[in-house]
């Protein structure tokens, strides 16, 4: 009986081998409907998972989804006026700030100037007065400085040491100088003016103006006069702070 069962064996052993290498026409069917099969769910698979990610997302869930991100970009562009709108006024403050400090600074400039606390320079006339009989008198210093400020000077300067401001004060002394602001000025007079240089001329040389009064015959003295591009006026006077008038 052993040798009956091993014989058995050996011969399904033998069968098998044989279908294995020579598959019957059933069993090649069988395999190519299992391969085609397995081929179609794989590609199925590949497909679904290249699809886009709301592919297989409801159309309810799709408009939803679109209203939120609609609200999400409205409510960014809002954000982005407001900070566009932000950074025009800061960059107009910033501008108007500089503007109103740079025109007080032009105002404080133009005011030193006029009240003489700093030097200056420009167009202007050199005026020189000879006086060889000594007849020139304060008054007629102060017709001639007069005279110029009409003229349009905006800066005066006596012998290149005194400063003529709002408060210069022209006197004689004993010897009959002519005293400016304390201070005794010597002939030749020396007159810088800064203003327009053909215009501060004309109102040196009118008629009855200090050209024709030293030159007449109640003086004798002489005047020369020269246009300069630019007159340098280097001497000032000190501040002085008022006692009674405050700003309004």
């Amino acid at each position: 009986m052993p040798e009956v069962a091993r014989h058995a064996d050996g011969k399904a052993d033998r069968s098998l081998l044989r279908d294995l290498i020579r598959p019957s026409k059933g069993q090649l069917v069988a395999a190519l409907i299992l391969f085609v099969t397995g081929l179609g769910l794989t590609w199925t698979w590949r497909s679904q998972e290249a699809q886009p990610e709301f592919a297989q997302a409801r159309q309810a869930d799709l408009v939803q989804l679109l209203d939120t991100v609609t609200g999400q970009n409205r409510a960014l562009e809002a954000e982005l006026r407001s900070l566009q709108s932000t950074r025009d006024e800061l960059a107009g403050g910033a501008d108007q700030a500089e503007s109103v400090r740079e025109d007080a600074q032009r105002r404080l400039e133009q005011l030193q100037i006029l009240a003489g606390t700093v030097p200056a320079h420009g167009p202007g006339v050199r005026l020189t007065v000879t006086d060889p009989e000594g007849k020139i008198t304060a008054e007629l210093m102060l017709n001639a400085i007069e005279e110029l400020r009409d003229a349009g000077a905006e800066v005066i300067e006596l012998n290149d040491s005194v400063r003529v401001v709002m408060n210069t004060a022209f006197t004689s002394d004993e010897q009959t100088r002519v005293i400016a602001s304390g201070q005794a000025l010597d002939p030749p007079y020396v007159i810088d003016a800064i203003g327009d240089p053909s215009t501060l001329e004309a109102g040196a040389r009118f008629r009855g103006g200090l050209v024709n009064e030293v030159e007449g015959p109640r003086v004798g003295g002489g005047v020369t006069i020269e246009q300069l591009d630019d007159v340098r006026i280097d001497s000032v006077v000190a501040g002085v702070s008022p006692r009674f008038a405050k700003p309004r």
